[in-house]
């Protein structure tokens, strides 16, 4: 098995946040506008922003991503993270979820928070084994989100 590597955004790597992302969205939700600009437009709504994308990348096929949305200068919000379905289940997840957190402390965050659904149990199992702690979930953020989590970095 190859080992696993984690490599920044790059336009090449653009159809791939989208590929994995909408594969999961689309089978547990449906599409909704922010997802659809942040796919096809992720340097747009994402990068120029002050965010930033990465990848898991296996040999030479990418198995993953994750991105961080700037909200300010000190909190970014983690966003879709996606592992493709034959990588699932083997770790990509929190390999990714650790890599996103320390590029956010590079950014100079000091808070990291996501949104994210009930029924999604291996991202949430994550999120807890990393020490997100839940929040209080503003109405009208997120149409499909029922959790709010943050952690101090």
């Amino acid at each position: 098995m190859d080992q696993i590597e984690i490599v920044p955004y790059s336009p090449e790597l653009s159809p791939f946040f989208k590929l994995i992302n909408q594969a999961w969205v689309e089978d547990y939700f449906s599409i909704e506008p922010f997802d659809q600009a942040q796919f096809d437009r992720p340097e747009e709504t994402i990068i120029q922003p002050g965010g930033t994308i990465i990848f898991a990348k296996q040999g030479e096929q990418i198995i993953g991503t994750v991105g961080l949305h700037k909200v300010s200068d000190e909190v970014y919000e983690l966003i879709k993270m996606g592992v493709s379905s034959q990588a699932k289940g083997k770790g990509i997840g929190m390999m990714l979820a650790q890599a996103i957190l320390e590029k956010a402390k590079e950014m100079g965050g000091k808070e990291v928070v996501l949104y994210t659904h009930s029924k999604l149990i291996p991202a949430l199992r994550i999120y807890e084994k990393l020490g997100f702690k839940d929040s209080d979930l503003e109405p009208g953020k997120y149409c499909r989100c029922d959790i709010k989590m943050e952690m101090d970095l």
